[in-house]
């Protein structure tokens, strides 16, 4: 195992990981793998009493979809199911791209990220609540990605 001390600011991090590549692959599987899982769970209120997890909105515009897709391009609706996609995609590859993974997490993230905003706003423990888990998985799925550069940096050089 590998220490690797990373500073964030005011407070210094220790991040602890297996140095085999196939832990790190497996790692950043299951980051995606509960990216994609926290996002189906946000939450969404609007027009009085109208209320909805981000899952049963998602079923309703694949429905609507396959009937008018027309009735659905929308970018904050088809960014995140993009993302989504993306971040499925990584699931199946030997080694998930960082490439698909930032797209994925920035697709998913615009609308995550405004409802958590949303959620602030309008002092919405629920909204919040149901988007932190996101914003959490999607920090910890980037900053595995940087950690894995910074790993493989310091092994590069070692090398020499």
């Amino acid at each position: 195992m590998i220490a690797l001390e990373t500073n964030l600011g005011l407070n210094t991090v220790s991040v602890y990981l297996r140095t085999t590549a196939m832990d790190i692959r497996l790692q950043r599987r299951m980051l995606n793998a509960l990216v994609i899982f926290t996002s189906l769970f946000g939450f969404l209120e609007w027009g009085g009493n109208n209320e909805a997890f981000l899952y049963e909105t998602e079923i309703e515009v694949i429905s609507r979809m396959l009937k008018d897709p027309l009735a659905v391009i929308h970018p904050l609706t088809l960014l995140p199911m993009a993302g989504q996609a993306l971040l499925l995609i990584t699931l199946f590859q030997h080694d998930p791209s960082q490439r698909l993974t930032y797209w994925g997490v920035t697709g998913l993230g615009l609308l995550i990220a405004l409802m958590f905003v949303i959620g602030l706003i309008s002092l919405s423990l629920k909204i919040v609540a149901s988007t932190t888990p996101f914003l959490i998985m999607a920090f910890l799925a980037l900053y595995s990605i940087k950690i894995q550069k910074h790993l493989a940096s310091q092994h590069s050089s070692s090398e020499v």
